[in-house]
């Protein structure tokens, strides 16, 4: 099951009504939060694809449950327009993606949301969602060469100076992240 803060019943509606009723609730989470749309329109998966582009949100991806899409979405936040790296030591996709088809000793802690990572990730990517990251650092040993990933490089820019800052010396942000990768992911079966 994917982790969302909100769930919308759109079923039985028709466009435009599922978009109406997803702005709406857009409204009403925070940045960074994810929603379940629950439609039956088949034309609403490229309807609200379409519409999170255009408006800046994340379309995390589909589910089919029977005759019910469940839709993922996930919120944008004012962090994520921003492209200011703090976090002095930063690798680009390419060199990490070296790195890993080379078998080096290298984790990849994934810090986006639980439904982002569920939709497409790094084969054995961690995921760690960010809000998690300080309750589970004792999951991560402090000298393993860890490489921090999201969707753009912000939040895990973040979590790379919060892991610094607790002590982890080999911790390195990957730029410009999921967004941009382009070799193999897996995604969890829905």
């Amino acid at each position: 099951m994917i982790k969302t803060d909100n769930v919308l019943d759109a079923k039985g509606l028709s466009c435009p009504m599922p978009i109406v009723r997803t702005k709406k609730a857009m409204n009403d989470l925070l940045p960074g939060q994810v929603i379940e749309i629950q439609a039956t329109d088949k034309g609403s998966t490229a309807d609200l694809k379409a519409w999170a582009e255009s408006s800046g949100h994340h379309y995390l991806g589909t589910v089919e449950d029977g005759e019910v899409l469940k839709h993922y979405l996930r919120k944008a936040s004012n962090e994520e327009e921003k492209q200011e790296s703090k976090h002095p030591h930063v690798i680009s996709n390419a060199d990490l993606q070296r790195k890993l088809n080379a078998n080096e000793k290298v984790i990849v802690i994934d810090v986006r949301e639980q439904a982002e990572y569920a939709f497409n990730h790094i084969p054995n990517a961690i995921s760690i969602p960010m809000g998690e990251l300080e309750s589970r650092l004792n999951e991560l040993n402090k000298d393993d060469e860890l490489y921090m990933i999201c969707r753009t490089g912000n939040r895990s820019d973040l979590a790379a100076q919060k892991l610094a800052e607790k002590g982890f010396t080999n911790v390195t942000n990957v730029i410009p992240g999921m967004s941009q990768w382009e070799d193999e992911t897996e995604r969890l079966n829905g």
